[in-house]
């Protein structure tokens, strides 16, 4: 909130004065944006009309005698009507191969196992006019998402379209991440970097994949439109 020439955050533990802000927020930089709009401080309409909807990415690993078989990263050809490039193999700095992710829906903004439920997600969610438009549209392809999410076998010939040799037994459980996708009121899953600059704050609203890769370059151009925006000098 604003207050006498500052920008104040107020969390649950203490309180930040600065005069600028940068709202690096991931799942929660929506509500941040909004937030701060409700709160006296500017914040365009786009800002506003987007919203983060949760998907979580679930992952296996490839058994590490297995793992020869991938001697670098495979990708499948990447559909130009999603942001999701599909279940693909990926080689770590560690050494193990991960094969995935999937896409699915989740149930709260923090959802990284099916049994993760919050209620205010759901709602939020669920009375979004973007959400309606995108489940839609693409509810044939949520439904084929889910199906793998709940079927390793499922899951296992989708990666065998990449790599005919992989099988179910060379597949051990792995981790999974929570992308947090803006979706326009209109139902357009946003595939590009969404960085607004409104009054004395930054948003950063929509960070895809390539994100960590292009994370440097992200972070150079954030601090370029702080400088310009904020007149900041060396």
């Amino acid at each position: 909130m604003p207050r006498d020439g500052e920008l104040i955050v107020q969390t649950n533990r203490e309180e930040f004065r600065s005069r600028h802000l940068i709202n690096c927020g991931g799942l929660f930089s929506d509500r941040i944006a909004r937030m701060m709009s409700a709160r006296g401080a500017s914040a365009s309409d786009d800002l506003i009309n987007l919203q983060i909807v949760p998907f979580r990415g679930e992952y296996y690993k490839v058994a590490p005698e297995r793992g020869s078989l991938i001697k670098g990263l495979i990708y499948p050809v990447p559909d130009p009507r999603f942001p999701f490039l599909g279940v693909h193999f990926t080689r770590s700095i560690h050494g193990y191969v991960e094969a995935g992710p999937n896409a699915v829906l989740a149930f709260a903004r923090e959802g990284y196992r099916w049994t993760d439920i919050n209620l205010r997600d759901l709602k939020e969610m669920l009375s979004f006019s973007g959400f309606h438009a995108v489940a839609k549209k693409y509810w044939k392809m949520g439904l084929e998402e889910n199906y793998r999410s709940l079927s390793k076998r499922a899951f296992t010939r989708a990666l065998q379209r990449l790599l005919p040799a992989i099988t179910i037994d060379d597949l051990t459980p792995g981790g999974s991440g929570v992308r947090a996708q803006a979706v326009a009121s209109d139902g357009t899953l946003l595939d590009d970097f969404v960085i607004k600059q409104t009054g004395r704050a930054i948003h950063v609203l929509n960070a895809p994949s390539p994100g960590a890769t292009a994370s440097l370059a992200i972070g150079e151009r954030i601090v370029a439109t702080a400088a310009q925006a904020f007149s900041l000098h060396d």
